[in-house]
This record gives structure tokens, C-alpha cells and sequence, in this order.
């Protein structure tokens, strides 16, 4: 279990509680400079700055009892946003056809780097067409994808 994991399985509870859609989190390990980034959604409607205020009061309290993190660290709460980060299966399934940027912990087909168009979401990995040429990648080589956004 990552600490990406720990940490979700902490606050989903009581972001959900408070009427949010826990959307994903990454820690960026920086010395004293880390950051614990939180993504919080809401159906329809989004998410203001004074609902990502509120939440993160919620985080921080459970973030300090729990001290899952060692470390010092800034903690940011928003929204997903336009480009909006990836996380899990379901996130990815619902925008196939769209088009995404992912990068890998380990060469695909000789590349780390992807911009495409996601034509397939399985169990296991997603299908993204770049140049052409079709890449299976599997989600566990996944370190970072996101939505390109359409305007």
C-alpha cells in the first residue's frame, strides 16, 4: 500500500461525509518544501474556494492525529480541474475517447511519455493511441496521467 493509499483511505470518509467526491491525492516528497496535494470534486455543481477552506480545516485536523506524513509538508485542497489528474480505473473509464497525457515508471514500447487519445479502458490498463500507434499501458506503470483539456 503506497502512502498516496494510507493517506486516501484516512480521508475519503470524512470528505465524503462533508458532501465531497474524494477525487485522488499525491504527496511530492521536497525536503521541508513536500506537498500533500488533496482533490476534491462535486457532482455537477464543482467545488468553491470556500468548500476547499473547509475541507482542508477537516484534513488538517485528521492529518495531525493521524501523522501519516514524517515530514513538513503544504497542504493543498482543490479542485481536479480542467486538466483534471487520473487516479483510479473509474476516473480513466469515464473519459475514454478523450484525450490524456500519461507518464510511465518504466518505458512502454520504448517511451515514458504519452499524449493521446485513450481509446480503451480495461481492468488492468488503458489503450492510448499516439501518432498512429497503439500503447497498452498497464496501470500499475502509470506514475501520472491526466485529461487534456478540450477548448
Amino acid at each position: 500500500m503506497t502512502l498516496e493509499d494510507k493517506i486516501e483511505n484516512l480521508l475519503r470518509p470524512t470528505i465524503e461525509t462533508m458532501g465531497f467526491q474524494f477525487w485522488g491525492c499525491e504527496y511530492l516528497p521536497a525536503g521541508k518544501h513536500s506537498t500533500l496535494r488533496v482533490y476534491i470534486d462535486k457532482d455537477e455543481v464543482g467545488v468553491t474556494v470556500d468548500d476547499c477552506g473547509k475541507v482542508s480545516r477537516q484534513v488538517s485536523a485528521i492529518m495531525d492525529v493521524e501523522d501519516p506524513i514524517s515530514n513538513a509538508y503544504m497542504l493543498e485542497v482543490s479542485s481536479p480541474g480542467m486538466d483534471r489528474p487520473l487516479f483510479h480505473p473509474e476516473q480513466y473509464k469515464a473519459y475514454e475517447g478523450q484525450e490524456v497525457q500519461v507518464r510511465t515508471s518504466s518505458p512502454v514500447m520504448g517511451r515514458k511519455r504519452f499524449k493521446g487519445v485513450m481509446s480503451q479502458v480495461s481492468e488492468s490498463d488503458i489503450a492510448v493511441e499516439v501518432d498512429g500507434e497503439l500503447y497498452e499501458i498497464p496501470f500499475s506503470l502509470i506514475d501520472k496521467a491526466n485529461v487534456v483539456p478540450q477548448f
